[in-house]
């Protein structure tokens, strides 16, 4: 039996092939908005095969009519993302948030109910608090990671359990299988949607190189590829993987009538990017769990979060649910407060002051501040997001530049 491909040779070859008219190894990237038709017969067959007969499946099954709909360069993309999260389909679109509102909005209707932890990334906050309340979609926010709190906020028209492990920025790591049994139970006991519920999973901070939510019971799982897929600071997408049905619809929803299209050039960066990503990753993952290591040693830290951390309340969980380390992520709180982790903020030198997380460069950031000070207060802080948190992207530099940088920034 021939070897199933690894993950690195995946994410090299997986949606790449020669270019068949030259043979270039890097095929041409393709800027066009529109393909001619061979006849009219050609056009209305075409347009047969994507509208379907509900006008909404969204499928290119003889070519391609118009880069909104599909493109050579942003397919070979979704392929290889597929390949690397295990999906059937994969949809890219122009932001890592398109593909969060995407993901709730193609899947909801007016009167439904989403269950959402509250610690999570800010935008996603506001958009489940501020957002779908116009369109009549409510939000239970939950405390904490547990499968039990998820379960006590369903309602009869919950219609997405949406998940985001580990957090952003807390680093809490939610158990998707139990919660994927508990969702599939629920629905077998007639509780829930009756359209039934849908686990979705936001797993930037893990990459598909760490976890595979899908594997564990996910339906859709989302990233920015803005982060470590393109890794390079240099690119914005997102990304949407799952069962090809439930993809379909997101991407006739999301991309085709809402607009929120990945350009060709975008599509190839990216894809270039998550060439790599193994690679960047075993180093940035090996290099976060020294300095967390390091850091929680360090009287001058009062708290580490970093899942591969034994101190780690999800520790038990992270070993079995993540794969081939831990990530490059790392949240930390300075002793002192936030006045004293204002002063080591100001004070490195390596490390970059910039939003963001994923990159070759190592990132340093004050969520409270920035990445979520549109949250409210109380709903911050309830979701562990204090006032004095730091996160840190650890990017690929050698680990004791990275330590020595640390080292004076806090002294």
């Amino acid at each position: 039996m021939q070897r199933a491909p690894g993950f690195d040779t995946l994410a090299v070859h997986a949606g790449d092939s020669p270019d068949p008219s030259t043979g270039a190894l890097e095929r041409p990237i393709v800027h066009a908005s529109a393909y001619a038709f061979e006849s009219a017969e050609d056009a209305a067959a075409q347009f047969r095969g994507v509208l379907g007969g509900d006008g909404r499946s969204g499928h290119i099954d003889r070519g391609h009519i118009y880069t909104r709909w599909s493109n050579p360069t942003v397919n070979a993309l979704e392929t290889k993302l597929a390949a690397l999260e295990g999906a059937e389909a994969s949809v890219v679109l122009a932001s890592g948030m398109a593909a969060v509102t995407g993901a709730i909005e193609a899947f909801v209707a007016s009167g439904d109910h989403v269950v959402a932890p509250r610690g999570l990334y800010a935008e996603t906050a506001r958009l489940l608090r501020e957002r779908m309340p116009r369109f009549a979609v409510t939000t239970t926010f939950v405390n904490d990671v547990h499968v039990e709190s998820y379960r006590r906020a369903i309602t009869p028209r919950t219609r997405i359990v949406y998940a985001e492990t580990p957090a952003n920025p807390t680093l809490a790591i939610t158990d998707l299988r139990a919660l994927a049994d508990m969702l599939r139970a629920c629905e077998a006991e007639g509780v829930g949607h009756p359209s039934g519920m849908l686990l979705v999973v936001d797993g930037t901070f893990a990459t598909p190189y760490h976890q595979r939510p899908l594997a564990l019971g996910a339906d859709l799982v989302l990233h920015s590829m803005t982060k470590a897929l393109c890794g390079h600071g240099d690119a914005i997408g997102g990304v949407v993987s799952g069962r090809a049905e439930l993809v379909t619809r997101l991407r006739a929803d999301a991309v085709r009538t809402a607009g929120a299209v990945l350009s060709p050039p975008t599509a190839m960066l990216l894809s270039r990017g998550v060439r790599t990503l193994g690679l960047r990753m075993k180093q940035a993952s090996g290099t976060a769990l020294e300095l967390a290591r390091r850091l929680e040693a360090d009287p001058r830290i009062a708290r580490v979060h970093y899942p591969g951390l034994a101190s780690h309340p999800h520790h038990a969980l992270a070993r079995t649910q993540m794969e081939r380390g831990f990530g490059a992520m790392i949240a930390f709180e300075v002793a002192g407060g936030l006045e004293a982790g204002a002063r080591a903020y100001d004070a490195v030198e390596v490390i970059a002051r910039a939003v963001s997380l994923g990159d070759v460069r190592s990132l340093l950031t004050h969520p409270a501040s920035t990445t979520s000070a549109s949250m409210p207060r109380e709903d911050r802080i309830a979701g562990g997001i204090t006032d004095g948190l730091m996160r840190l992207s650890v990017g690929i530099e050698d680990v004791e530049d990275l330590w020595a940088d640390l080292d004076r920034a806090l002294a």
